[in-house]
């Protein structure tokens, strides 16, 4: 890994709450953001379009984008013809891996994140999955992500030769929404440019979603108004 002075991290970005929470966290810890989004075949788009504007406000090193066809696979009510569910339980439903979950996602991600890390001479590679994700979806919990690292320190140059060990950076990883929307609010993020929602129409979020549920929920028992602009409000 070429030598250099500069503290830089790879910041996985889909201009959401969580990551946004991430890359004001990695700022503050002094890193050189590099932040990595995808265009992976998601059904709406507007989640890139909140990256860009956040990476181009936040002075970010620079944004990559990149473009996968997951929607080929399939498999996912975010890449498939398959119906976002609307008004779970989602404490009766939290054991359960929902038709959300786009499969092997995070790994997909992950291994982009090590490559463009290893050509930067970076080491440390940010993910906002959390407590509430990982009840839920296989590819956000601790064992993964330790078991991911591990692989990426055996099949990679720099970790082999020794010259940079990766880390997987998953700060949020026991807080809850509440926990991280204060966390982000004492930083200065604005969670108004950021986007949740599974199935917005337009920049509104549905309000019914998974995402939505959480997140107002998570405004909600942080006691700090949600800035969502939902659907339903609009409308009634």
């Amino acid at each position: 890994m070429t030598p250099n002075s500069e503290k830089k991290a790879v910041i996985l970005f889909s201009g959401g709450l969580d990551s946004t929470t991430v890359l004001a966290m990695a700022k503050k810890e002094g890193y050189s953001c590099y932040c990595l989004s995808f265009q992976y075949g998601q059904k709406q788009t507007v989640e890139l379009e909140k990256a860009t504007q956040a990476a181009i406000e936040s002075q970010v090193a620079k944004h990559l984008i990149l473009n996968l066809d997951l929607d080929k696979i399939g498999g996912s009510a975010l890449t498939d013809a398959i119906e976002v569910p609307k008004d779970r339980d989602l404490e009766d439903e939290e054991d359960e891996i929902p038709v959300t979950y786009v499969p092997a996602r995070n790994t997909i991600f992950l291994a982009h994140a090590v490559a463009w890390a290893e050509v930067l001479g970076a080491t440390d590679i940010f993910i906002g999955v959390n407590a509430v994700d990982y009840s839920g979806y296989p590819d956000c919990r601790p064992e993964f992500l330790e078991a991911f690292v591990n692989m990426a320190n055996l099949g990679t140059r720099a970790g082999v030769d020794g010259s940079g060990r990766f880390t997987i950076q998953a700060p949020l990883l026991k807080m809850s929404k509440a926990e991280i929307i204060q966390k982000g609010i004492s930083l200065g993020v604005d969670y108004s440019k950021t986007h949740s929602c599974y199935d917005p129409v337009g920049e509104k979020a549905c309000g019914r979603c998974d995402a939505c549920l959480l997140r107002s929920r998570g405004f909600a028992e942080a006691g700090i108004a949600d800035p969502t602009l939902y659907i339903e409000e609009t409308e009634g």
